[in-house]
């Protein structure tokens, strides 16, 4: 038995836990991580073959996009190949990062993901245990139910998908992010909105 078959289940987040749980993910399966908006089920974004299975458990369709997670604003530009970060959209990370904030920005091969740095220490913790592997995470719900603001709620809607749910405590803010798509002139245009409101954004963008 493997140390992620091992630690299967709900599971406190020590450093081993965090690290099983990036072990994981960057091993192909799926894994349960806390965000202060709600819990996330998180695969490699790499693999079609991890993709497919975060599909698979969420029962969404394959042409839904899913946002990405950075351990940091430092990581946008690589992540968008190359490609420059506008300048409004480099504002927003400043200003919300960690935080609520999606950014939905196009990289160098035209195609626009959304990203985000969550403001809470396992996640954190688990993306710096991930060494450069950049995770895809949706909601860790069924499509179409409500998101899990616990892990015990994400882990009992996605078995047996995945293979460990880090308990982070309960989701202070209990509903998803901002997400704000930002072209390459600056250009904002809110596609959810969340905890941060518009005026916030269009001052924070100047």
């Amino acid at each position: 038995m493997s140390g992620a078959e091992a630690a299967w289940g709900v599971v406190p987040p020590t450093d081993e836990n965090v690290r099983l749980a990036a072990e994981t993910v960057r091993a192909g399966g799926l894994a349960v991580v806390p965000t202060e908006t709600v819990y996330g089920v998180a695969a490699r974004a790499d693999s079609e073959e991890a993709m497919a299975k975060l599909y698979a458990a969420k029962g969404r369709r394959p042409d839904k996009p899913v946002a990405r997670m950075l351990a940091g604003a430092g990581d946008l530009a690589a992540a968008l190949g190359g490609a420059a970060v506008p300048r409004a959209a480099l504002r927003l990370a400043e200003r919300f990062w960690p935080g609520p904030l999606t950014l939905v920005l196009q990289g160098a091969d035209g195609v626009f993901v959304g990203y985000r740095v969550p403001d809470h220490p396992v996640a954190l913790a688990w993306l710096r245990a991930l060494g450069g592997v950049v995770p895809a995470v949706t909601s860790a719900n069924r499509s179409g139910e409500p998101a899990a603001v616990d892990a015990r709620g994400a882990w009992e809607a996605l078995r047996p998908h995945v293979a460990l749910a880090l308990d982070g405590g309960a989701a202070r803010m209990g509903r998803g992010s901002t997400v704000v798509r930002v072209d390459a002139a600056g250009r904002m245009d809110v596609l959810r909105e969340g905890p941060i409101g518009l005026a916030e954004l269009e001052r924070a963008s100047r």
